[in-house]
């Protein structure tokens, strides 16, 4: 099918947009630069701003399914005002775009696949988190209930609507992991905070994977916890991490230091929540990299 893809250029989109074009669907990346996209073979770039109506529309209005994964980087910089503005109107301003070319086209996507995260819960102590879980307390939360509220707008039209509520990706090239390695191989890498916190985590392969399941399969919507099934805390997180780099995981960082390097978004990585998937366990879904292991070997 034409599936449209917004934010389909950065480290999680161009994973996506690559498996879903070697599946051989007809692909549209929307991107604010398409130029200069890095864009698959085959794979047609659209310019557009992420919040305005423009001709990019009509890519929407004929397309079978539309993935977003647009928004600004939560960990990019630390949450001023101004920040904690752009990362949740860059989401709501996106989606909110996305689902009004859909209702202009009059022919309504049969599938409208948009990305959360695990942020959603807020921080959880104990327990499993599945996703009948009630949404939690936080900046983090705030935005992902409105983040999700934008998207379901679309079931409203009679597309199909999936919520990825998704964990710290793990791929090459990019998101959390280089930077949380460079304090292994300098040899002064350990669990952050107590180390007690879960830290709930998916392969990037197994995001590209689980977005084309979504599509062929009619059963699957609603909110979809996107973490691999093994929980670890940060602690066995950080353990891992070592052993897959060679390098010991001796030193921790305390709460105090990472809170006067980050302020609040420091608790993004000081709480945490065990991140059962639930849902696609009993849709069947097969993750490829289901071990943390398995999934820092291909990494790292």
């Amino acid at each position: 099918m034409k599936v449209v893809v917004a934010g389909g250029t950065g480290f999680i989109g161009t994973a996506v947009v690559g498996r879903l074009a070697r599946e051989g669907h007809d692909i549209v990346v929307l991107s604010r630069n398409p130029g200069r996209a890095p864009l698959a073979p085959g794979v047609r770039g659209v310019d557009w701003d992420g919040a305005t109506p423009g001709a990019w529309a009509s890519h929407v209005a004929d397309a079978g399914a539309v993935v977003n994964l647009a928004g600004a980087s939560i960990g990019e910089r630390r949450w001023t005002p101004q920040r904690k503005r752009e990362i949740l109107e860059s989401r709501v301003q996106a989606t909110r775009a996305l689902i009004d070319a859909m209702a202009r086209g009059g022919n309504a996507p049969r599938v409208f696949i948009s990305a959360s995260a695990v942020g959603y819960y807020g921080p959880v102590d104990s327990g499993d988190v599945t996703e009948d879980h009630l949404p939690g307390f936080g900046f983090l939360a705030d935005v992902c209930v409105r983040w999700e509220q934008e998207a379901l707008a679309a079931a409203e039209l009679g597309a199909r609507v999936v919520l990825l509520r998704t964990g710290v990706v793990l791929g090459r090239g990019g998101g959390a992991l280089p930077r949380m390695m460079l304090p292994f191989r300098l040899f002064a890498g350990g669990p952050v905070g107590s180390g007690e916190q879960a830290f709930p985590w998916v392969h990037r392969d197994d995001v590209a994977g689980v977005v084309a399941f979504a599509l062929s399969r009619a059963d699957v919507s609603g909110p979809i916890n996107l973490a691999a099934p093994e929980s670890v805390d940060m602690r066995a997180f950080c353990a891992a991490l070592g052993r897959a780099l060679s390098r010991p995981s001796w030193l921790p960082v305390p709460s105090f230091a990472l809170r006067a390097a980050l302020g609040e978004m420091a608790g993004m990585i000081l709480t945490g929540q065990r991140v059962i998937p639930a849902r696609l366990t009993a849709l069947g879904y097969e993750f490829r990299y289901p071990t943390l292991a398995a999934a820092l070997a291909s990494v790292v």
